[in-house]
């Protein structure tokens, strides 16, 4: 018993959310250091490899059944913080930057709260939908180009801030509107009982 709860929290899946954790502070201190295109690079490797991580993880869980309670919290969980901290570092060179964060932490705060709400009556949702994952995806290329080229222009850093923002702002209308039709019984796509 002790050792397959062992194996359940050390899954390779789970490993590689961990190791995406432990990545963001060295990014972090890369990235606020660099001063060279040689230094946003490494900065940017440390990124990528993280995000190698993150496509292998969901993927291996899947394959070799490896699919755990801790991995369903620790995945986004990792892409969260993986998320705000590029947006916080990048905003130090970009000060548009800041409007997203605003509208990252409105959107992941509403997530947070109603999946409080869903989860005390046992029901929480299965995964993320289609409009969610799309947003995930656009954010992450969008602060990818943004670490990888830190001498593009202004009018193009803040025309991609703001492709990411409208993104951003569909998905929580997105949410909204399911959630709004999840309470009053309208709908139990994409939801699973606990």
């Amino acid at each position: 018993m002790k050792n397959d709860r062992k194996r359940k929290i050390f899954s390779i899946p789970n490993l590689m959310s961990f190791a995406r954790l432990l990545l963001i502070p060295v990014f972090c201190w890369l990235y606020l250091k660099a001063e060279s295109d040689r230094e946003f690079l490494w900065a940017f490797l440390v990124v990528l490899l993280s995000s190698l991580t993150d496509l292998l993880d969901g993927w291996v869980a899947r394959r070799f059944d490896m699919i755990t309670d801790l991995g369903k919290v620790l995945d986004p969980l990792a892409d969260k913080l993986t998320h705000g901290a590029l947006a916080v570092c990048l905003a130090v060179r970009y000060p548009f930057m800041w409007a997203l964060i605003v509208l990252m932490l409105l959107k992941e705060g509403f997530m947070g709260i109603m999946g409080v709400i869903f989860l005390r009556q046992g029901r929480m949702l299965d995964g993320a939908m289609w409009f969610g994952k799309v947003c995930t995806a656009v954010l992450f290329l969008g602060l990818l180009v943004l670490t990888l080229f830190p001498h593009l222009p202004a009018r193009t850093v803040n025309g991609l801030i703001l492709m990411m923002m409208a993104v951003m702002a569909f998905t929580l209308c997105k949410y909204i509107s399911f959630y709004r039709k999840l309470w009053r019984g309208e709908t139990k796509e994409g939801v699973m009982q606990l």
